[in-house]
């Protein structure tokens, strides 16, 4: 077997073999054998079908067999003797295959790219300094409240934070637009879940009143036959309600898993949740700068392969967050909307993965478990789920890797300038969740409005 390999760019090779025609010819010839011993065929005795008929019918298909097999395992012979690391399928293509003459065959394939790791001095890194104040957990406390509360129908005229029941219809001059109407539709005033200018026009309405409503839709709403377009809506207002807030007492909080449901244990544990809640969100800024300024000193390039692999993944997850059903076919999500998070997220893995490479990284199984012990505190059951987690050699893989991207994150740290910035809880979830956009541009918009109900939600399950 001849072997060479041509650089057609920094992580692609191009491998070139040439296997000797009597290999593939005796390979060939040796197959047709064993396969006439059973062919049955029209005036012959099973086994008796002269071999110019068997190699005449069956001899094209039992070459492109032996020539598929010989060109896999030559190119696995031939990575591994030129010591090449691929990223992803090669696309193999016989360039020579005609019995009598040898066999020639290209290989294209991206490798991983050779990391010469810069590191990240004179980098500038902020990290939050956060103080949960008793004003936090009562705010907190009161979100727990209004998430929990029900709607009593008043006899009165709408306020802000009330919520009525309408049916509406939108027009375009004359014209209904489609997606423009429903009925019997509830809607909290203040929510600002409608087109900007709609709800306060609501303000003061009574159940029965029906009214014109004149709206102007954002340059940038994401129908584009509605941007920036100027609409009305005709409103019918069937009904006004206002919040119930319930009373914070024992039968309040036992719906928070504080069974004996007393006041300052259901505060305490609000307060512990807010504090993991807001150090989980430093740890996250602070990584995130850590991890733009590495790819900042290192601009390596990525193998197409991989990117396409976490575009694939990135488009599922979209699905999944965009309710599209299992039955959805995500691929047929355009690349574009994911290629360029996609790619940065294959860079920081690369380069996180030389960081812990040439640091000579690892995570015990003490490590391990002291981890799980800490994520199981989330649940009311954290033994049991201590015990899965360490009973699953995938999941017990997955913590491992977790932990070795905080200690090679926290390795980076140590050569970068850290200046402490003090912020309110608020303040840092706020923080947190722009730079979460701001780094994956192509994440559903529900995300961003749903901040501050899935920050209190989380205290909420957690407590």
């Amino acid at each position: 077997m001849q072997v060479s390999v041509d650089t057609t760019s920094q992580i692609e090779r191009r491998i070139t073999v040439q296997v000797p025609a009597e290999e593939i010819d005796e390979a060939v010839a040796s197959r047709l054998k064993d396969a006439a011993k059973n062919v049955r065929m029209d005036g012959f005795r099973k086994g008796r079908v002269p071999m110019s008929v068997i190699r005449q019918r069956y001899g094209h298909d039992v070459r492109n067999e032996v020539v598929g097999e010989v060109m896999r395992e030559r190119y696995v012979r031939a990575i591994t003797d030129e010591s090449l690391n691929p990223a992803g399928y090669p696309q193999i293509e016989a360039t020579v295959n005609e019995s009598g003459k040898d066999l020639e065959f290209t290989a294209t394939l991206e490798i991983y790219p050779e990391i010469d790791l810069q590191g990240i001095e004179g980098t500038e890194v902020e990290r939050p300094v956060v103080d949960v104040s008793d004003a936090d957990v009562d705010e907190m406390v009161e979100t727990l409240r209004k998430q929990n509360a029900s709607w009593e129908e008043v006899d009165r005229a709408a306020e802000d934070g009330d919520q009525v029941t309408l049916d509406f219809q939108g027009f375009l001059g004359d014209e209904p637009f489609e997606g423009g109407s429903a009925e019997d539709h509830k809607l909290v005033l203040g929510s600002n879940s409608f087109i900007p200018g709609f709800e306060p026009q609501l303000v003061g309405a009574r159940a029965g009143d029906e009214k014109a409503i004149e709206v102007t839709f954002p340059d940038d709403y994401q129908a584009e036959n509605l941007a920036g377009q100027e609409a009305s809506f005709k409103v019918k207002v069937h009904g006004v309600e206002a919040q119930a807030l319930p009373e914070v007492d024992a039968d309040f909080v036992t719906k928070f898993g504080v069974e004996d449901g007393d006041l300052d244990r259901f505060r305490d544990e609000v307060r512990k949740n807010m504090v993991r809640e807001s150090s989980q969100a430093v740890d996250n800024q602070v990584k995130q700068q850590v991890l733009e300024a590495l790819k900042k000193a290192n601009d390596i390039p990525v193998p197409r392969s991989l990117v396409q692999q976490e575009t694939d993944g990135l488009k599922r997850q979209a699905a999944q967050q965009f309710g599209l059903g299992e039955d959805f076919d995500a691929s047929q999500l355009p690349n574009e909307l994911f290629e360029e998070q996609a790619k940065g997220r294959v860079q920081v893995g690369l380069l996180l993965a030389e960081v812990i490479k040439s640091n000579e990284l690892d995570a015990s199984d003490e490590e391990i478990r002291a981890e799980v012990e800490e994520l199981a505190q989330q649940y009311q059951e954290p033994e049991q789920v201590v015990e899965y987690y360490m009973g699953n050699d995938q999941l017990k893989t997955q913590v491992k890797s977790a932990i070795l991207e905080e200690k090679g994150v926290d390795k980076l740290l140590e050569q970068a300038t850290v200046k402490d910035v003090p912020m309110t809880y608020q303040e840092v979830l706020v923080a947190a969740q722009k730079q979460s956009e701001s780094e994956e541009e192509e994440a559903p918009e529900e995300e961003g409005e749903q901040q501050s109900d899935e920050a209190s939600g989380e205290s909420e399950s957690r407590a």
